[in-house]
């Protein structure tokens, strides 16, 4: 069925709601959208679903959200023991988070299983430590994360409380896939508590997830020391993290903690921001602004679902600078090892782990202080996964692991990235460098002193429609097929393929077999320790470029990095 029969048969059908009609008659004379509503169904990827709000098959809705329920219901179904579990539901501050994630709980209830669903808005982190709580057999958390404001999601967890691994979540794929828009079981809400298959939750979830945060902090006689003296800015960007955050630094002390006033309550459309991804500078221009009113040391700003954080700090001239992903992590990687070193509790199987786009000093770090260093590819789901390998076999003990897109977790309460955990983290560590008399921004410096000033960034090609997915599979296929041996003056050594799994050493021609999992990734290494990575988005029509270089010093850093990353732009474009 072509797509234009779809839209009539949405405007025809009695299952769909008068609303959802409405919508589309609107857009009866622009063809264009009519094709990009209804080209397509709304991929169920390995992470679950994200996509614009809106009437269509391509579209975040009411029956999609369904649809997408009733895959993963009839997976469930077919586990031994699963049924009976049940499955945590949470969802952030976008449009529509809270009708979705209740058409989930009814469309599970219908299906005689049942939901935990939370009262209010909550981090996608306290989701994942939610579904070991509760020992449910899955979780599903409704957001976009950082996406614009027009985007929501739908990610599934399991009962580990990580993101479904493969082949997992292929199998739930799968079913998915097999599901029509009209197949969805769903009791009322009445009906659903009344038989026991809807329970709503809160207090008790937040103070248990609360309680293994503050377990995190690293020196309490720091902590304990400096929370009088320490000033903090806190956004929220509108979205979950506003009481989960405040109420940690709360508990653990710090006294100082001032809030964005015209940031801090939810609000779907991110009024103040548009586009709400700590990554983006314009996030910070209200904090900062309060922060030079109240002479703040840190200023910290998380996503809507609360599982990133960006860090804002002071450099030596009082003025402030917003950090990356990389150097946060790097921050608290140091930080945390440096600190169980000098207490002697830094265990002798201890690990860290990051991404492959991640910045390199985490090995030197990991290889100064004696511990293990684990890469894995793009996504938290992945750094999860090794978690629980580490627990299974007893092979090592987990301490610490980043990826350059903003998010972290240290302890094991939760498996994915959070941004409650690094906001206290990072206070501890602004308390740490102020009791010495230095600022965050000295830390950082130091830090490269000591091991070199590596520098990353990013850069995205965004590709919409039809047109740019088959173009950003162009672009793909064109770098496999022509690895560049020099870019920008810089001869690459070594061509990753993570697709094929293999890697090619460039001068001899020599092949060597990688062991992580399948993904289109392709990663170059040049001389010096630059490198370069080109993938495609998982949840955006983009393609994400990373560049990373070593420098001598900051300004010499930054100028090999500016030239690297034009010239292999160029290259891609």
């Amino acid at each position: 069925m072509g797509y234009k029969e779809v839209y009539e048969e949405w405007l025809s059908d009695s299952y769909f709601d008068d609303a959802t009609k409405t919508e589309l008659k609107g857009i009866a004379d622009n063809e264009k959208e009519i094709e990009d509503r209804f080209y397509k169904a709304l991929e169920f990827g390995t992470g679950g679903l994200r996509g614009v709000i809106g009437a269509g098959t391509n579209r975040m809705n009411f029956y999609t959200v369904g649809k997408a329920t009733q895959g993963l219901a009839n997976y469930i179904s077919k586990q031994a023991g699963a049924k009976e579990k049940g499955v945590a539901i949470a969802y952030d501050s976008r449009n529509f988070s809270p009708e979705f994630a209740l058409r989930a709980a009814l469309v599970l209830a219908g299906n005689g299983i049942k939901a935990y669903l939370f009262e209010s808005l909550r981090p996608t982190p306290e989701l994942s430590f939610a579904v070991r709580h509760f020992g449910a057999t899955a979780g599903i958390v409704v957001t976009a994360s950082h996406n614009p404001p027009e985007y929501n999601g739908y990610k599934v967890y399991w009962d580990d409380g990580g993101q479904v691994p493969y082949p997992r979540d292929e199998a739930i794929i799968e079913e998915v896939n097999a599901v029509l828009i009209s197949d969805c079981k769903a009791l009322t809400e009445t009906d659903a508590k009344a038989r026991g298959l809807l329970q709503i939750v809160g207090k008790e979830v937040d103070d248990e997830f609360t309680k293994n945060v503050k377990a995190q902090i690293v020196n309490p006689k720091i902590v304990e020391e400096m929370k009088d003296k320490l000033t903090i800015v806190y956004t929220p960007i509108h979205g979950s993290g506003n009481l989960p955050v405040r109420r940690v630094l709360a508990e653990a002390g710090f006294k100082n903690v001032h809030v964005v006033p015209e940031q801090e309550l939810p609000d779907g459309n991110f009024t103040t921001v548009g586009y709400p991804n700590p990554e983006n500078a314009n996030v910070f221009v209200l904090a900062q602004k309060l922060a030079a009113e109240v002479g703040a040391d840190v200023i910290l700003g998380t996503d809507p679902d609360c599982d990133r954080v960006g860090v804002v700090a002071k450099n030596s001239a009082g003025e402030y600078v917003i950090l990356t992903g990389n150097m946060t992590g790097l921050l608290i990687a140091e930080y945390i090892l440096s600190q169980k070193k000098a207490a002697g509790t830094l265990p002798a199987n201890g690990a860290i782990i990051s991404t492959i786009v991640s910045t390199g000093i985490t090995k030197e770090i990991a290889q100064n202080y004696g511990v293990a260093y684990f890469d894995v590819l793009t996504g938290f789901k992945y750094i999860g996964e090794k978690i629980k390998e580490f627990e299974q076999n007893n092979s090592h003990t987990y301490l610490f692991g980043f990826e350059e897109s903003y998010g972290c977790l240290a302890g094991t309460y939760a498996r994915d990235k959070d941004a409650v955990v690094a906001s206290l983290l990072v206070c501890e560590l602004a308390a740490y460098y102020k009791s010495l008399g230095k600022s965050l921004y000295d830390g950082l410096i130091e830090v490269y002193e000591k091991y070199g000033y590596y520098k990353e960034s990013i850069e995205s090609i965004t590709l919409k429609g039809i047109d740019g997915i088959a173009q950003i599979k162009q672009i793909m296929a064109n770098v496999r097929e022509n690895p560049p041996k020099e870019v920008g003056g810089v001869k690459i050594k070594f061509f990753r393929d993570y697709k094929e799994r293999v890697t090619t050493n460039l001068e001899t021609g020599a092949k060597e077999d990688i062991t992580l999992p399948v993904s289109d990734v392709l990663y170059f290494e040049g001389e010096g320790g630059a490198w370069f990575c080109v993938r495609p988005s998982g949840t955006e029509p983009k393609i994400k470029i990373y560049f990373g270089v070593k420098g001598n010093n900051l300004d010499d850093a930054n100028a090999k990095l500016k030239s690297f990353s034009e010239a292999v732009v160029g290259l891609i474009k």
